[in-house]
């Protein structure tokens, strides 16, 4: 490695001496010990509770339990079907509102933006549910949707914002409207940089579709809130949550590698690689030139 190279190399960061490597290999052994001591009490806290025990596991083995477990597995992905595909909706349909030319048109986008973003998720299932007495399926995927959506149109919004300016002006000089300006050239680079953001705000709607147990709509949670308080097993319910907790995390990394295969196909896409340009070389002559 050359001195220039070095320079650059360290130029936010000094490589660390000696002394600070064994620092940093202190500092990562004795990190570890202290998380496989925690992990360790945990585990020694459930096998001294017998929450391994056969009595608290028997009522996964049983079918009923399993079709309650998918029922209410499908349950939740549907509803996170239906919110996702309407908060992406309404987040562009209030994007585009915010980006108008229209004053009265931005006003209202950003009254309800503003609006919707700052009211509890839960506070607005509840009034679907209550107070327009709507179906419990119904009243969460409203309440996610006008949530969900409204972040979502920021995120649009700041992404199209974030495109180079000479993206725009060069769009315009070629005689675009500004829908076409918008549509295909500010929003196809501005998705590439907002995918990780609308991933993570999925991956939020997801976890936000278990509220549905408080207005009885029959999701996951609410399966294993059934299994734990309604069985005669000693109140299985570490082992529900055992059961559970996994299948979301599965769930919300699933969605995330979903995002990582997306980025990379856009990547790969013939749209986006480099077109090579053939070098110049003499041609015809124009007519009139010497």
């Amino acid at each position: 490695m050359t001195a220039r190279t070095a320079s650059a190399a360290t130029a936010l960061y000094d490589l660390p001496g000696p002394a600070a490597r064994r620092r940093h290999r202190l500092y990562g052994v004795v990190s570890t010990a202290l998380i496989l001591a925690a992990v360790g009490w945990v585990v020694y806290l459930l096998l001294h509770t017998g929450q391994f025990s056969g009595a608290k596991w028997t009522p996964f083995a049983y079918v009923g339990i399993q079709e309650l477990l998918l029922r209410g597995l499908g349950n939740t992905l549907k509803a996170f079907a239906y919110a996702a595909v309407l908060s992406l909706a309404l987040g562009a349909v209030l994007a585009v509102g915010r980006l108008s030319d229209h004053r009265a048109v931005r006003w209202v986008s950003t009254l309800l933006v503003e609006f919707f973003r700052a009211m509890p998720v839960l506070v607005m299932i509840f009034f679907v549910f209550v107070a327009l007495k709507a179906q419990p399926l119904t009243a969460l995927v409203t309440g996610l949707t006008l949530y969900n959506g409204s972040v979502l149109a920021e995120v649009f919004r700041t992404g199209i914002n974030s495109v180079d300016r000479g993206q725009r002006e060069a769009a315009y000089a070629l005689g675009m409207r500004k829908t076409q300006v918008t549509t295909y050239v500010l929003a196809p680079q501005a998705v590439r940089a907002m995918l990780p953001t609308i991933i993570s705000q999925l991956v939020v709607a997801l976890k936000d579709t278990s509220l549905g147990y408080l207005i009885t709509y029959e999701e996951f949670l609410h399966a294993g809130k059934l299994i734990a308080s309604n069985l005669d097993y000693d109140l299985p319910f570490i082992p529900v949550v055992m059961v559970i907790s996994p299948i979301y995390i599965g769930m919300c990394m699933l969605l995330s590698w979903f995002a990582t295969w997306v980025a990379r196909q856009e990547r790969r896409s013939p749209k986006t690689t480099a077109v090579e340009v053939a070098p110049a070389e003499p041609g015809t002559v124009l007519p009139g030139v010497r």
